[in-house]
């Protein structure tokens, strides 16, 4: 999605709007560094207090961390996703594997029945790049390209309900991986995801559901 100018008026809700588009539409993913000030002054038409003002109040409100000397990033999709990254911020790790496991089960059983074609084109190209960037050796690309493998099979289910719960508690759960996952990756600590793919390509909610468990630690056979 291209920015648009818009006119000069102090925090316009248009700059607000037009910036929390590009995050709510994907353009700007979760985790990514939104471009600097003077670029969005240039795209937007707009002056740099503006910008600023409106930056400001999309990370008070949970969409965007400001990160002195870094940059700004996008930390949730929507207010609500920013209110739970707050919320939840201290949980109790395990609490939050038993939530994963109650949404991803639920999910990856339901994507086994309902997933099209183009769903395993995703779940696969998800997957692929989930093994990419294990072996790259960066863990924040691990935990991201992970969250990706598992909001594909969420979408697969093709429920709207689960979808948005999941995508609202997308960076609680991030944190949940990150935690799991750790600074370094481990070898024995990998977990392999093809079992979840397999099942749901060949249409087996119950396996799928078992495989989604494993992948959290949550069951076994």
């Amino acid at each position: 999605m291209a920015l648009s100018t818009t006119r000069r008026t102090p925090l316009s809700d248009q700059v607000i709007g037009q910036l929390r588009a590009q995050i709510t539409s994907g353009e700007w993913p979760v985790g990514s560094r939104i471009p600097t000030e003077a670029a969005l002054v240039e795209q937007l038409g707009v002056a740099r207090n503006t910008v600023r003002e409106a930056v400001r109040a999309l990370a008070h409100n949970g969409l965007l961390d400001i990160r002195q000397g870094s940059g700004t990033y996008v930390l949730a999709t929507s207010e609500l996703a920013g209110v739970m990254h707050r919320r939840f911020a201290d949980a109790d790790q395990d609490q939050v594997a038993e939530l994963r496991s109650m949404l991803e089960t639920s999910a990856a059983g339901l994507a086994a029945v309902r997933r099209t074609p183009r769903d395993l084109e995703l779940l696969e190209t998800a997957l692929a790049r989930r093994e990419a960037a294990w072996h790259s050796g960066v863990a924040e690309d691990f935990v991201q390209a992970d969250a990706a493998f598992h909001q594909a099979v969420v979408a697969a289910a093709h429920n709207d309900v689960i979808a948005a719960v999941y995508a609202d508690l997308g960076e609680v759960l991030r944190a949940h991986l990150r935690h799991d996952v750790g600074p370094e990756l481990i070898a024995d600590r990998y977990v392999g995801h093809g079992g979840i793919l397999d099942a749901v390509r060949a249409g087996d909610a119950a396996r799928a559901s078992v495989e989604a468990g494993r992948a959290i630690g949550m069951c076994g056979e």
